[in-house]
């Protein structure tokens, strides 16, 4: 595998440095496996002394264990970044191994970076200095991957799996500092990651297609396109996504009230969106008919559209308000904007992240910093707005009209690293070490992957593949034995 690398870089034939996929592999796992034995622990939820915590804290049942409040929105998470994720990008019609494998590779690699570095940041034992982990842990790696993973679709097709390894080694990084910045230094709020995750991952995709824009990408205009059945496989993805999406919202939401609202709010802004974008892809295409580029994207914009403000008191009708702006912008911006993003900004955009991450998290953040500032004591409670805002310790004092002002100031922060962050990376991508697809082969897995010939049709047997036409013979066989 790694030596068929070297025959489709870009750049010049006398570089004598060439990062191979085996080597970048093996490097890093090992790298992982020793980060991993000096800094990373058990919780004290997960080590065998959960026994002497439970009669330490007076825990009288093993359900109080936070396995049980989590995992199963875990299990869906989990989902959603390798089978979701990864199907959602099979549309391309000689790219769905990479889609589905370098999806595959990226998650797998970018969970253990992202446990190590939201560990350094958030689970840090300052009593022996080690990264503590449980499953909310787990959880949150896994939206840390999902930012990469967004940023994957806009250079769907048109990298090599070392680039997506770079690109992925420094999102986890850049993802971990921003999210630091914005939940814990400005103590925003951002349950499903409208700003720490969506907006992040599409402008860091973006812009990292920008630095990489192929003035000659039209020699494999032929391969960037779907055919009958790989629409349908991305089909698989958009509903493995859309159903889950609750839970990736609630996830790590406070026990109780704050979880069961947000996966409310979740699931009313979905279906907001689902209607919205039929009636508004029949409306603009031709003869009436659905794209299935917006069925398969722009259904799914209310879910992230919704991510911030998924605890707060949205309402029910203001989920649907969401989902129906989402559904609206999204699948215009797939007809209009893309186009315009390719022809005058050059931002090649393989998967159209911006109309279904990029628009519909700032909608996100915009939305939860009004929702924010808006809050007040009839509407949550006293002691409500306290909890569901973290109003205490050095927050204690202050206000929901304050909050929203720290809610708007993480969306810039959100889309500064974005930008900021894919611009410094795709400058490191360009380098030709990293064994870059040509323009004539983007698109195609034949350039890295074993890719089975098509086989021959053959002729049918009508004996075994025609009952219709075998059983006609029958009777016409037994009709003339009859007549003689």
């Amino acid at each position: 595998m790694g030596n068929c690398i070297v025959p489709y870089c870009d750049g010049p034939k006398n570089t004598n440095i060439r990062f191979t996929l085996p080597a970048v592999c093996f490097v890093w796992q090992s790298a992982m496996i020793i980060l991993f034995g000096v800094f990373v622990r058990y919780n004290e939820e997960a080590d065998t002394h959960w026994v002497e915590f439970k009669a330490k804290h007076n825990i009288t049942s093993d359900i109080e264990n936070d396995f049980y409040y989590r995992y199963p929105s875990f299990q869906d998470v989990h989902v959603m970044i390798f089978v979701g994720f990864g199907f959602l990008m099979t549309f391309l019609k000689r790219y769905g191994f990479g889609a589905v494998g370098f999806n595959f590779l990226i998650a797998a690699f970018g969970l253990q970076w992202a446990l190590l570095m939201q560990g350094w940041f958030h689970s840090l034992d300052p009593a022996d200095g080690l990264i503590k982990i449980g499953m909310e842990n787990l959880i949150n790696a896994d939206f840390c991957v999902a930012g990469c993973l967004i940023a994957y679709g806009a250079v769907l097709g048109k990298v090599s799996p070392v680039q997506l390894m770079v690109l992925t080694l420094f999102g986890i990084t850049l993802f971990a500092v921003e999210e630091y910045i914005i939940l814990n230094l400005l103590h925003a709020k951002d349950a499903g990651g409208s700003m720490v995750i969506h907006t992040f991952g599409a402008y860091y995709g973006l812009s990292i297609s920008w630095v990489l824009y192929r003035p000659n990408l039209k020699d494999s205009n032929h391969l960037n396109g779907s055919v009958y059945h790989s629409d349908l496989f991305a089909m698989i993805g958009t509903l493995f996504l859309w159903m889950f999406w609750p839970s990736f919202n609630s996830a790590i939401c406070d026990h109780g009230d704050g979880q069961q609202r947000a996966a409310i709010n979740t699931y009313l802004s979905l279906a907001a969106t689902v209607l919205t974008t039929v009636a508004i892809s029949s409306l603009f295409q031709k003869h009436g008919k659905l794209d299935m580029v917006h069925i398969q994207n722009s259904t799914l914009a209310g879910g992230v559209a919704v991510g911030t403000a998924a605890e707060f008191m949205l309402m029910p009708y203001g989920s649907l308000i969401v989902g129906f702006c989402c559904g609206l912008i999204s699948t215009l911006g797939y007809i209009y904007l893309s186009p315009y993003l390719e022809k005058k900004l050059k931002i090649q955009d393989t998967c159209g992240i911006h109309n279904l991450h990029g628009m519909p998290g700032v909608i996100g953040g915009i939305v939860g910093a009004i929702t924010a500032a808006a809050a007040s004591v009839p509407v949550y409670g006293e002691e409500g707005l306290i909890n569901t805002f973290d109003f205490t310790g050095s927050f204690k004092n202050r206000s929901p009209a304050v909050q929203g002002g720290y809610q708007a100031a993480a969306m810039c922060v959100a889309i500064c690293f974005g930008i900021g962050g894919g611009i410094f990376v795709g400058l490191i991508l360009r380098m030709p070490i990293w064994g870059s697809v040509t323009d004539d082969n983007c698109f195609d897995d034949s350039v890295y992957w074993e890719v089975p010939d098509k086989e021959e049709p053959a002729p049918p047997v009508l004996e075994y593949n025609n009952h219709m036409a075998s059983n006609k013979n029958v009777t016409e066989t037994r009709f003339t034995v009859e007549q003689s």
